[in-house]
């Protein structure tokens, strides 16, 4: 078995619904992206993947959320925005580009909101 493994990130804010503390107020993280694919055979190249598609992919995902209050946006806009919605959200957009079948799916993505604290999201 083969994974690949990119980083992205963006900033943006946001608050969170039915939460009792300082994050239930407007705030902002500079959120980093680490999206792993996995695969059981490579390429004529010996690529399990080209990093500049997956790169491509994640940012028109980061694109919808930079420097935007998440809470406005759908589906946060129904869906608490946190780090694990996120996380979901992103594999479940990242894997409409690797359908059922394809040699190569989205394993898993962790959003990290600071450098200690992250969540993940596997299928």
């Amino acid at each position: 078995m083969f994974e690949v493994v990119v980083h992205r990130s963006f900033a943006a804010g946001h608050s969170l619904r039915n939460y009792h503390g300082k994050c239930e107020n407007v705030h902002g993280h500079n959120y980093k992206v680490e999206v792993t694919l996995r695969g059981e055979k490579l390429d004529e190249a010996g690529l399990l993947t080209d990093f500049v598609e997956v790169k491509r992919r994640m940012g028109e995902i980061i694109d919808y959320l930079d420097h935007r209050y998440i809470n406005d946006l759908k589906p946060f806009d129904e869906i608490n925005p946190s780090a694990e919605n996120l996380a979901r959200f992103f594999h479940e957009r990242l894997s409409e580009g690797y359908p059922p079948g394809s040699p190569v799916s989205v394993a898993e993505v962790k959003i990290w909101e600071t450098d200690v604290t992250a969540a993940v999201y596997r299928p």
